[in-house]
Formats: C-alpha cells, structure tokens, sequence
C-alpha cells in the first residue's frame, strides 16, 4: 500500500474518533449502597437505602437476594431468598429498582426450578426471553368469563359428583398422608392430550417426596407438558414464601398466549407457616394463632388469580388446586376455614376412609364443587343424578346397620346398594381413567347390573367392563363428548354391551334387591 494511501486511511480514521468523542455525553448514573446492620434467619436489617420502595428487591454480596419487606424510617426489614449464612453484618445491600421477578416461557416446559428460576434438574439454565413480576394484579372482572368447559381429573368419584371447571378453584384438604397428593397427581396424569398445560409447586416438601412424584410425572410423560417448581424443607423461608406467587406468574404467561393451564400448589399449610415464620422475625403483631393479620390477604391475593378468559383475552384459563393439611379433621381451623371461603369449593379426604381402604378417600358428603356442575358434561348429569343422594344414605344407613338392629328388606337393598357405589368410586393410584369408561362403570351402575355381582368379584367384574369400553360404535363417543344430554337410544347401547361383559360374574341371587 502506498505511503499516501496509508496516510489518508489514518486520517479517516482519527476523524471518526474524534467526533465520536465529540459526540459523547457522559452520563451520571445514581446507585443506593447501603449496609448490613443486623441479620437473623432469613431475614436481615438494612440501613443507608432511603429511596426503597415496597416489595423491591435488593441485591447482597455472592448474588444473594432479598425483597424489601418492611419499609421503616430508620431501616429495612429484608426477606433474604439465598443462602444467607454466607452474609454477615456489615455487608453491602444495594437496590435495584425493581421488584421480584421470574422467568417465564415454553422453555420451562419439562423442567424442574426453583422460585429464582434456577435450574434444579442438573441441566443447564432454561432460556426465557421474558420475565413477569411474581405478584401481579388478578385480571379485571369484566375480562373474565364463566367457567363452562370441564377439567377432567380421571377419577371417578371427583369427575361424577365434585366435578372442576376449567377456570375454577378448588381446595384439596385432608389430615397428613390420606391421599391428597396423589388426587393432584392423577389430575396432571390425566391432561395428557387434553391440552391443558401444568404447573406443580412443591412448597416446604421433603426433598425425596419432591423426587418421587417428579419420577411418577417423568415415568407417565406428563413431565413434557408441567413445570415443577420447587422448594425444600430446608431453603429459606423467603423461598418457600415467593414459590406459589412465582409458579402463578409462569402459569398466567401461558393463560395469556391463550393455554388452559392447571396449577397444583402442594401445600398452602407450608406457605402459611413460612410467612408467620418471616413476619414474626420482622416483629410484625401476631394474630390469631401467631398468624399475621393479613395472612388471609396473602392466599386470597394468589388464588384470585386463577380464572378464565373471555375469548378477545385469548380465552385461556387457569385453574387452581391448592392443598392443604388440617389436623385431626378440623376443618374449622384458621386456615382451613379461610381457603374454604377463598376457593370455589373443597374435596375433602376422610382419615376413616383411609383406614378403611377406600382409595381415594373422598367423603362426598364434606365434599362440594360450587362451579363445576354448570361445566360438567350432559352424559355425566344423566347418570350422576342419584348418585350423590343413593351414597349419602347408604352412609347414613350403614352407621344404625353396625348396631345390629333388624333390618327390612328395603334397607338391605339399599345397604347392598351402597356397598357397590362405594366399589366402584375405588379407583387405583396413577390410573385415571377416561370419559367414556367412567361413564359406562358409573351408568351399569346405576342401573344395577353390579347389583348381582358379589363385592369379592366387583373389582375383576369392573376390569372385563373397562375392557368392553372398546365395542362401544364411535359415532356414540363422539355424543357422548359433545352432546347435552344422553339419549336412551346411546344409554340402552352401553347398556346391552355392560351387560354382556357382566354376565359372567353376576351369580343367580341377588344379594342387592328385595
């Protein structure tokens, strides 16, 4: 290259520089730096931040978070959400002019996360191209519409007579280890080709439950359509807090693109008891029980959020399961009491029930939906319509049985009866089963073709009528899922293909009639 050349390509290119430099403006960017005054479990005392605002969330050395809780004159009450054993007083606390979010998206679709969204799975980060706020505002009651579409759970008992509505929320209660779980884990089962989208906070739960449903959801392929997130016994309390405010906000992205979403918060005792942990910690006045006074704001804030859409929203919906734990079957207890009037109804477990062996352990008559009636479908109403009231006074009945008194022939009819209902609302765990075959059990069932059917035989004589499911004509399948009601033309053909895969179990007495 020649000298000259040379000469003016350095000539252009000290020009571009110099108005670069001409051009740049510096600018002067203001940062809060304060300090660590004291720190206890899980939360920490901060001075030197003057500007904080409510709920912000403040940023310590090692990437440790926090949200500013209480927000006081002279210092800030910070709910830490890391490992705070690795901070000391004295340490720097700086703001960041924003408040807790989440990453959101179709990327977290089959994997396993913490409130933070990291990523607990052992694989690598998952890549979200937006974020939300964890506490957002619930959506306007004129862009909500009514609940009209059903969510199947696939089991029998919940589907025939607790129905759920897509858009509805409805508590699972029961005392410790009677099943609730597993009801919330058959209901994501069963939304495999549903399109129904799942969320599964786990919140305080031991760390080897936590992997054994993840396992029972990896081993059904249900882990491709849910998010699981997660936090153990043994995170911090500002974890557990944040876990089912975070798990709505990625469930409310995919309502938002139009999904029906289904969240499963496991459990809210938890939850409750991690708040009266922090806001004990930050000296704020106890109530009933020790619990805060807005302890009822913090659930129902959350649970409002669950709904439907009107189709210009995108027409999705979320539907809400939380779950809680009550002891020795008080269900008048603080917070019992205040789910039940937050939600839309309840399913209640009986400890009885369990130790009887009825699995799942639903005591129908403790147990209401108040929505999903008006979503259930027309083939379930023509075949449920006794159902419920039949069951109640079989119950009734069997208590004055046990004492011996002499009975009619009515009653033992009726007894008999009962006995069968009970039989085939049993159903196994991690076996949803689908429309067509809960109606064809529960319809033979009403129409008494159990009742000749010893209670030894019932569950093989209910696996032959599972399997005759499948002589049904699909253009009665298709009636079934879309029409209003069942015609008796549809009922009389189930009802012959019921009968002649029952015939072989039922004996020549009828222990069941009169």
């Amino acid at each position: 290259m020649a000298a000259d050349q040379l000469d003016d390509l350095f000539d252009e290119i000290f020009s571009g520089i110099g108005q670069t430099r001409a051009a740049y403006l510096a600018q002067l960017q203001s940062r809060e730096v304060g300090y660590i005054a004291s720190i206890s479990t899980g939360i920490a005392k901060v001075s030197g931040l003057p500007g904080v605002g409510y709920e912000e969330l403040i940023m310590f050395p090692g990437g440790i978070s926090g949200i500013a809780f209480n927000v006081d004159a002279e210092e800030i009450g910070v709910v830490l959400l890391g490992e705070y054993w690795r901070l000391q007083a004295g340490d720097k606390a700086e703001r960041t002019g924003r408040v807790m979010d989440v990453a959101v998206g179709p990327a977290l679709l089959g994997r396993v996360i913490n409130p933070l969204g990291l990523p607990l799975d052992g694989n690598a980060p998952p890549l979200c191209q937006q974020r939300l706020p964890i506490e957002r505002p619930a959506v306007a009651i004129m862009d909500r519409a009514p609940v009209l579409e059903p969510l199947q759970t696939g089991i029998k008992v919940i589907d025939a007579l607790i129905p759920i509505g897509r858009g509805q929320r409805e508590l699972i209660m029961g005392d410790r280890q009677t099943g609730k779980t597993a009801i919330a884990i058959d209901t994501i089962l069963n939304q495999g080709g549903q399109n129904v989208l799942c969320v599964y906070c786990a919140i305080g739960q031991h760390a080897a439950a936590v992997a054994k449903t993840i396992a029972v959801l990896r081993a059904h392929g249900a882990l491709e359509y849910t998010v699981v997130v997660v936090t153990e016994g043994n995170d911090p309390p500002g974890l557990t807090y944040i876990a089912p405010y975070a798990a709505t906000s990625i469930a409310e992205h995919f309502m938002e693109a139009g999904n029906d979403v289904l969240i499963v918060y496991d459990d809210l005792t938890q939850h409750a008891r991690a708040y009266r942990e922090l806001s004990l910690l930050l000296r704020r006045p106890p109530g009933r029980e020790a619990y805060p006074g807005d302890i009822f704001y913090i659930h129902s804030r959350l649970l409002e959020r669950a709904t439907h859409l009107r189709a210009e929203q995108g027409g999705g919906s979320l539907t809400a399961l939380p779950i809680i734990e009550i002891e020795a079957q008080n269900i008048s207890a603080y917070i019992p009491t205040n789910l039940i009037s937050i939600t839309d109804g309840q399913i209640y477990l009986s400890p009885a029930l369990f130790e009887l062996g009825v699995l799942p352990a639903v005591d129908v008559g403790k147990s209401v939906s108040r929505v999903g009636g008006k979503a259930q479908l027309g083939s379930y109403r023509a075949v449920t319509g006794d159902l419920k009231l039949a069951y109640a006074q079989f119950e009734e009945l069997e208590t004055f049985a046990r004492f011996g008194a002499r009975l009619d022939d009515a009653t033992r009819h009726t007894l008999e009866h009962g006995r069968r209902i009970r039989a085939c609302l049993q159903q196994a765990e991690f076996a949803p089963l689908p429309v067509l075959t809960q109606i064809t059990i529960l319809l033979a069932l009403t129409a008494g073709l159990f009742d000749k059917v010893t209670l030894e035989q019932m569950p093989a004589a209910e696996t032959a009528l599972q399997s005759a499911v499948e002589q049904i004509p699909d253009e009665i399948r298709q009636r079934i899922s879309t029409a209003a009601q069942l015609s008796a033309a549809d009922r009389q053909v189930i009802l012959d293909i019921a009968g002649r895969s029952l015939v072989t179990f039922q004996t020549s007495t009828n222990p069941a009639q009169p």
